[in-house]
């Protein structure tokens, strides 16, 4: 008898209190070992139109919905008595006529209404909108996967309609009509004949996992709210498992699943490779502790595997290696730069640049591209900078740029990019890379050594490289070109387009602070428009107040009233632009009665508190509810970063960034989002209020 377990079953499981789920787990554990065990005492759920719906007791009050044949078990839902029946009674399970796969349906005749949008208030009536689907055939229709109760309503919905009837529906039919109102819909391949059972086809998969074993179903229960450790989208699927002749980048808008499936890939490759060695790695210490963790969630019960996938950043890596090859690295940092950097410039007197502008060129171009000699910064392309250097002023400014390549050699510091490109001359044609897989995370801010020293590693070997990221959320390094270092994405560059973290109403929101294509400077371009979210949510709040205590006061009934409607500590965020801004946040908790919790690199989120970080620290997380406070004029774009700026570029790219730092922290919520600052706000906040 097989055993099977839903998404909504997790779901539900995630909603209940801690030692609610323990026994919840225990009833879970005992079903799978003895199905028939006459102790878990079934009860048939008569109002239901599904006759497999049973009810099994877990405690005095909580209810466990499974759906029992001859042939399975599966996990269906867990709730107290009332509301477990309820959402039995409103459902059923069925192979669906056209496509053959499993589904959970909702029951039309249950649902009193879903033509008015939940979260679009309207004060007058507007003219009727088309209908988007009125050229649709109901076998068209049935193609999609669209349950044959609800395809009348498919066929009277709207652009404001959609949304709502589309929360009633299977994920792959919900997708395939957003995608089609979209414009961005793609014909799938039909694969119902060569399927044996409705729970294995792609779209099931989506919902329901078959647990072979009890390993297998203790990860799902430890981590309900991992959803993804068991249920993985077919496109991020199909990404996991390619075969790939050389280096490929996965894409998307935040909430798309790329780490997900830069997560799933590593253990794939481990897997499928028993001796190989495989690292997953990502620009700083926070997101590699953020996939270190979820790492666990994986292969919790596979030490074998853990052993040979290491986890960590970029530059520990990069550290490491060195030592091993060349010697303990002794890095300098940008403070010691700058002063050296000055005390060089006070050696050439005919140098009229600002030292700001010197500490930009070398960080961009010499230091960068490890630029050795004259000649080679003398015919470089300076892509980015906009201040044009005659030659004349390029052998003054480079004379400089001598003196500090000197002193660091005296005393035998070594800049981070150089360490980089160091290991990259070292591994350049050695056929011994001390990993055979590689799985890049946030990819988009990776610098052009580190990008040098991966291709080095492994860009000519087939599977070796795989870059999962977003240009939207680039906040550390400029653009440059990624075919000129070695790594060719051209062909196999992959953009995910289903939101699965965050809200319609929240994404649509944030999306304006970016624009609608971004393109790298190899041509490769990520077009963001046809990204869908497959939930709603109530619309995001920004509020602009007259003074601080007026927004710590606007941010503290908002909390409460999010903790009103049942959403723990721990599932809400709270972000700020840096940390003159901290104490600013903290303010909000005096005369709450709940507990904050400051995240440091370690990124640990604690139970029953609110997690307090800056944006940078944002990446990587996921709240039910996120507050983005302190937005001011001149916190946002941060003005100490505007007065540093010599070079247009170089305005251009704080702007950019600093968007970018914005859109990362909105975008961390799921359910809710509340974004405020005090008079006068960010410019940024223009293009956030806009209507969608």
């Amino acid at each position: 008898m097989e055993f099977l377990i839903s998404d909504t079953f997790t779901d539900s499981l995630a909603k209940l209190a801690s030692q609610e789920q323990k026994v919840a787990k225990t009833t879970a554990f005992d079903l799978q070992l003895n199905p028939a065990n006459p102790g878990h005492k079934f009860h048939r759920v008569d109002k239901t139109k599904d006759p497999n719906f049973w009810s099994i007791m877990v405690s005095r009050d909580l209810r466990l919905i499974v759906h029992k044949t001859d042939s399975s078990v599966l996990l269906c839902y867990i709730d107290h008595h009332d509301k477990a029946y309820r959402w039995a009674e409103q459902r059923k399970i069925e192979t669906h006529p056209q496509t053959g796969a499993a589904q959970i349906v909702v029951v039309r005749e249950t649902i009193k209404d879903v033509i008015i949008p939940r979260y679009i208030e309207t004060e007058i009536e507007a003219p009727a909108l088309p209908k988007l689907f009125k050229d649709y055939e109901d076998s068209d229709l049935l193609k999609l996967g669209v349950p044959e109760e609800w395809i009348n309503d498919v066929l009277d919905s709207d652009e404001n309609s959609l949304l709502n009837v589309a929360e009633y529906l299977p994920s792959e039919a919900a997708e395939a009509l957003l995608n089609i109102a979209t414009g961005t819909y793609k014909q799938k391949e039909d694969i119902k004949d060569i399927l044996l059972s409705p729970f294995y086809h792609p779209d099931a998969q989506r919902r329901f996992r078959v647990m072979n074993n009890v390993e297998e179903l203790q990860i799902a229960l430890d981590f309900p709210w991992e959803k993804w450790t068991v249920f993985l989208h077919p496109a991020q699927k199909n990404l996991v498992e390619g075969n790939n002749k050389g280096p490929v980048r996965v894409s998307g808008t935040a909430g798309t699943g790329k780490t997900i499936v830069g997560l799933h890939r590593a253990v794939y490759l481990a897997r499928a490779n028993p001796e190989a060695r495989v690292l997953l790695t990502t620009f700083s210490k926070p997101l590699a502790n953020s996939l270190r963790s979820k790492l666990r969630c994986l292969i919790s019960n596979e030490p074998r595997i853990a052993e040979r996938l290491e986890v960590d950043s970029i530059f520990e890596v990069g550290k490491r290696l060195y030592k091993s090859l060349i010697d303990k690295p002794k890095i300098v940092d940008k403070k010691n730069i700058k002063i050296i950097m000055t005390q060089a410039k006070k050696q050439v007197s005919e140098c009229k640049m600002s030292l700001s502008f010197l500490l930009a060129e070398w960080d961009f171009v010499v230091d960068a591209w490890n630029l050795q000699t004259w000649e080679s910064y003398r015919d470089v392309l300076r892509l980015g900078r906009k201040t044009r250097l005659p030659e004349r002023q390029r052998k003054i400014i480079w004379s400089i740029f001598e003196i500090v390549r000197a002193r660091l050699l005296t005393v035998n510091l070594i800049t981070i990019s150089g360490l980089f490109h160091n290991l990259a001359d070292k591994y350049l044609g050695d056929s011994n890379s001390p990993f055979d897989y590689i799985v890049i995370d946030e990819a988009q801010d990776i610098s052009v050594s580190q990008l040098r020293f991966f291709a080095a590693l492994g860009s000519d070997r087939e599977n070796s490289l795989m870059f999962t990221g977003d240009l939207g959320q680039r906040i550390f390094q400029q653009p440059f070109s990624w075919k000129a270092l070695g790594v060719d994405i051209r062909g196999r560059s992959h953009t995910l387009k289903v939101n699965y973290r965050t809200s319609h109403q929240i994404r649509k929101q944030a999306d304006r602070l970016l624009g609608l294509e971004i393109i790298d400077v190899d041509g490769n371009s990520e077009d963001r428009r046809g990204v869908i979210s497959i939930f709603n949510s109530p619309k995001p709040i920004i509020k602009e107040l007259d003074t601080i205590e007026d927004e710590i006061e606007a941010v503290k009934k908002w909390l409460s009233d999010r903790l009103d409607e049942g959403i723990l500590p721990h599932e809400i965020g709270m972000f700020v632009r840096s940390d003159a801004e901290i104490n600013r946040s903290i303010d909000v908790f005096k005369g709450l009665n709940i507990t904050y919790n400051i995240l440091d690199d370690n990124i640990v989120i604690l139970t029953n508190s609110v997690s307090l970080c800056t944006m940078h620290l944002a990446k990587g997380l996921e709240f039910r509810a996120v507050v983005v406070m302190a937005c001011d004029d001149e916190v946002i774009p941060l003005q100490q970063r505007l007065e540093l700026v010599t070079d247009d570029s170089d305005l251009e790219e704080v702007y950019n960034t600093e968007r970018h730092l914005l859109y990362v922290a909105c975008t961390r919520a799921r359910d809710h989002l509340f974004v405020s600052g005090v008079k006068p706000m960010s410019e940024f906040l223009d293009d956030l209020k806009i209507e969608c």
